[in-house]
């Protein structure tokens, strides 16, 4: 899909052909003395139509634009939240068949989060699956032109919004596909292709490499599955090669059947979101490959299968990590952090600015905060202010959990160095009090994403979510911005 910005008012937005006209009208809207300033205040003084967020008016071929069909969407104070939800509403007209080209038009300057939520916006509402799909019906939707007065103002936001969409579909399309169609295989293809992109290079380590590289802890994961794990490495170089860079770290667990500690029955197809980490580090390269901002950033996937044979892993064995700490396996369902510690240790040889891991960590912290927002630990004070704030700036929220050490205590073990589980209390923060033991040498931010990653029911599909909050992390990072 493309995107355009343009600086057009309403007279000249009334002159645009399009196939839908999607009007952004907030409560602080003052009508000019053109056809469609009338027009929106007629409904307004007739009660027809309100700017609270979410309120949608549809008019059929008004003689006041060039357009067959016209929605007026309130989106109540004007940002981004109220931008999100007016375009949601207006997703069946988004998705219409008939619909190849739609403008979006702010009734009034636009803020800077608003224009940046418009693209995200309608690429989330008119989005739709189609990869294992016999007889698709496709996105229709090709191109959307972004209407704002003042657009000069506001063109590095909407750049920004545009670019993450193709990284949030990208993670979308991963998570999306059936276990069999995203193996580890399939997901370092995905990786290679982003590396046909200037500044990105990939590698992809398989069995032989992670073995001489001594992770006993991700190699006791994929042991019990016929699919070959791959550890895959994708490098951006924005800015000069001393520059530290940031690592990003994505659990890549393409099916989780639990293991020998099997999980229920019921909803285990959702597993194959199990991924949903190394998607968003997926697609947090795609973006940065679009947008080539000056920093540097690793991404590294530890990609495999949980699943049980005669060669799984048992619950009670020891197996050794990459750092050399032994681990006793208590529960073979906690077996994301298992391949997340190595992933971590090997992190170290980018001597990083920062370390931040995404996964699906833990039920407990869909317990805890809900589908709202994302689970946040870390030690490090700046680290946890800089998150949150790219959370609250790209609107994919998360929220900061205690790393306290006596949340440890219940990974105590009589026969290793430390348990993969402790007991339910508190579950979320002492899987991220396990993960913290493998963090010593850099700073380090975990992202339990469990209850974000995506959606169950009627509305089943991935989210796509933390990519935007990821780049907006990164970028925020960027000298001089």
């Amino acid at each position: 899909m493309n995107f355009e910005l343009k600086p057009l008012n309403l007279v000249a937005l009334a002159n645009e052909k399009t196939d839908l006209l999607i009007l952004l009208v907030s409560q602080d809207f003052k009508p000019g003395k053109d056809e469609l300033s009338v027009l929106i205040a007629q409904t307004l003084k007739q009660g027809d139509f309100l700017t609270k967020a979410g309120t949608v008016l549809s008019l059929y071929r008004p003689v006041q634009a060039n357009a067959p069909k016209v929605l007026l969407a309130g989106v109540g104070d004007g940002h981004a939240r109220g931008v999100r939800g007016a375009l949601a509403a207006c997703a069946a007209s988004l998705k219409a068949s008939s619909v190849k080209k739609a403008i979006v038009g702010f009734a009034g300057p636009a803020h800077e989060d608003a224009v940046r939520a418009v693209p995200l916006a309608v690429a989330e509402a008119s989005y739709v699956y189609t990869h294992t799909k016999s007889k698709p019906e496709a996105r229709t939707l090709q191109k959307v032109l972004v209407a704002a007065t003042n657009a000069s103002e506001v063109k590095s936001s909407f750049d920004t919004g545009a670019a993450t969409v193709a990284g949030v579909e990208f993670a979308k399309e991963w998570a999306n596909r059936p276990a069999n169609y995203a193996t580890p295989t399939l997901l370092a293809q995905a990786a290679q292709s982003i590396a046909k992109s200037a500044k990105v290079t990939c590698e992809i380590l398989g069995p032989k490499e992670v073995v001489k590289l001594g992770m006993g802890s991700f190699m006791a994961v994929a042991q019990g599955s016929d699919e070959p794990l791959r550890f895959i490495v994708l490098q951006y170089s924005g800015a000069p090669k001393a520059q530290p860079p940031v690592v990003l770290v994505g659990k890549g667990i393409t099916f989780d059947s639990g293991g020998i500690s099997i999980k229920p029955a019921a909803e285990m197809d959702e597993m194959k979101f199990d991924m949903s980490g190394a998607a968003s580090v997926l697609g947090t390269f795609r973006t940065l490959a679009e947008l080539k901002p000056a920093i540097n950033v690793v991404g590294l996937i530890p990609a495999c299968e949980n699943l049980l044979n005669g060669k799984a892993v048992k619950p009670g064995d020891v197996v050794t990590s990459m750092s050399g700490q032994t681990i006793e396996i208590l529960n073979t369902d906690a077996e994301g952090r298992l391949v997340l510690c190595d992933a971590l240790t090997y992190a170290e040889r980018f001597k990083p600015a920062a370390v931040v891991d995404i996964a699906t960590l833990t039920g407990a912290c869909v317990v805890a905060l809900g589908g709202v927002r994302s689970g946040l630990f870390t030690s490090k004070p700046e680290l946890a202010d800089a998150l949150y704030k790219a959370g609250e700036a790209s609107g994919d929220l998360c929220w900061r959990l205690p790393l306290d050490d006596d949340y440890a205590d219940g990974l105590k073990s009589n026969f290793a160095d430390v348990a993969n589980v402790a007991g339910r209390a508190g579950g979320a923060i002492t899987a991220a009090k396990f993960l913290q033991r493998f963090t010593e040498k850099f700073d380090w931010a975990h992202l339990d994403i469990a209850g974000t990653a995506w959606k169950g029911g009627a509305a089943k599909g991935a989210t796509g979510r933390p990519v935007p909050l990821l780049v907006e992390f990164l970028l925020s990072r960027v000298a001089g911005r």
